[in-house]
């Protein structure tokens, strides 16, 4: 905020461009790629995505821990690791779009062996950055306002990576995909080492076993009803991620050279919408906001389970409504929890554990994904290129439905536990009191 804003915004924002960037093709496009171009039954690809993310995701909460640590010690140091996590993300990233021919002429159980590994290997190297991007981002504090903005530079120029992603494999190509990759994230670690630096915290006179320190958040309740919302929500916003393409190429039976077009329109209109729900934050928080957006979805979503085969149309103003909605997942529950640090009293201490948690939700909200909902359409009869009008509305319940229904357990979940809450803790009387009034304004 202030002269020179923008500077600031953009020198901490760009990383998040080619972040988000990876997210598309290793998150949405693997796996219908490996199912189209080498036959990999979904049953056993679903496994393999599971077992891969799983793997991941549990090492999160350390990896978090650790950029705490990296954190204490200097903010070159996080830079430093950051960098060479970003060699390996580049590399794996090419290695899983073109496994070496040996792997591919050795059979699925080769090939789908090395895509376990290599994923594992390459989303680890994804999460080190991403974890220790967030923590730094939240280690700047602010009011509601502010983290909303900062998180509203990442999130926007991220938006602008994946439409970036959705649009170059389908005109130029696979490798020029991951060439484009390289430069952005060389771009974007060069920008960030340029970035204002977080003010180092307090520290702390009793430090916890690294063990106990990792699990601290989850003993904490207000990280724990955040979290709660945020893994459903998550997960209903997963599903469609790992299946859109497939309900655009069977269900709307739509040619491959408009799937781009899909996807641009769904994230451009996500970054679009984000200056519009950071203004809403101001007028009514961060929950109410992201309760709207959740609304909107799910609205979207069940006139999505209407539309067939050549509803192309149809389907873009899906992708822009839905995504309008998707700025709030983006912009704001980061921006949440990054508030929720500050009034635990934990800002500039554990920001790295809280983050890992948090993108350990995040990746067993695609494990999920992936995991159960391929294998499931498989065991109710849907095959990549079905006609068959059952096996065509199992994938409009998984599609459609089914995250709808998430959707609403979600916006449940956020009433119940964070904006009732919020609203008895402002109306009882010692809220009331001035003192506490001015403590409710401090970062």
């Amino acid at each position: 905020m202030g002269a020179g804003a923008w500077r600031r915004g953009l020198s901490y924002g760009l990383l998040g461009m080619p972040l988000a960037f990876v997210a598309l093709p290793l998150y949405v496009i693997l796996p219908n790629h490996y199912a189209t171009a080498f036959g990999a039954p979904l049953a056993l690809l679903g496994l393999v995505l599971l077992g891969a993310r799983l793997v991941d995701a549990v090492l999160d909460p350390w990896i978090g821990r650790w950029s705490d640590r990296l954190f204490t010690r200097s903010h070159r140091d996080i830079l430093g690791i950051s960098a060479l996590a970003a060699v390996v993300l580049a590399l794996g990233l090419w290695g899983l779009l073109f496994p070496p021919s040996a792997v591919q002429g050795a059979g699925m159980a080769t090939l789908l062996s090395w895509a376990g590994v290599l994923m594992a290997i390459t989303y680890t190297a994804y999460s080190v950055m991403s974890v220790a991007h967030q923590s730094w981002g939240a280690r700047l504090g602010g009011t509601e306002a502010q983290r909303s903005r900062v998180v509203a530079w990442r999130e926007a120029l991220a938006l602008l990576g994946v439409l970036i992603a959705a649009v170059l494999p389908g005109t130029l190509g696979l490798g020029a995909t991951v060439g484009s990759f390289a430069v952005l994230l060389a771009l974007g670690w060069w920008a960030w080492t340029r970035a204002v630096i977080p003010r180092p915290g307090a520290a702390a006179v009793d430090r916890p076993a690294a063990t106990t320190a990792s699990l601290q958040p989850l003993r904490q309740p207000a990280f724990q009803r955040l979290l709660a919302v945020f893994v459903i929500n998550g997960t209903a916003s997963a599903i469609p991620a790992t299946l859109v393409l497939f309900f655009v190429q069977d269900r709307l039976q739509a040619a491959s050279s408009v799937e781009p077009a899909f996807l641009a329109t769904y994230f451009l209109c996500a970054a679009l919408s984000i200056p519009l729900w950071v203004r809403l934050v101001s007028r009514f928080g961060l929950a109410r906001t992201w309760l709207a957006g959740m609304g909107l979805s799910v609205a979207v979503f069940i006139w999505a389970a209407t539309l067939g085969a050549g509803d192309i149309a149809a389907f873009l103003i899906v992708c822009a409504l839905s995504g309008v909605a998707l700025g709030t997942d983006l912009a704001l529950p980061s921006a949440m929890l990054a508030g929720v640090i500050g009034r635990l009293g934990e800002r500039g201490q554990r920001e790295g554990a809280y983050f890992g948690w948090w993108s350990f939700a995040a990746k067993l909200n695609l494990a999920l994904a992936a995991g159960l909902a391929l294998p499931l359409l498989a065991w109710f009869g849907y095959t990549p290129g079905a006609r068959d009008p059952a096996a065509l509305l199992t994938l409009t319940i998984a599609y459609c439905l089914l995250p709808c229904a998430l959707k609403l357990l979600a916006g449940t979940a956020l009433y119940a536990l964070v904006i009732r809450p919020e609203n008895r803790s402002a109306e009882s009387p010692a809220a009331a009191h001035p003192a506490a009034a001015v403590t409710r304004t401090l970062p």
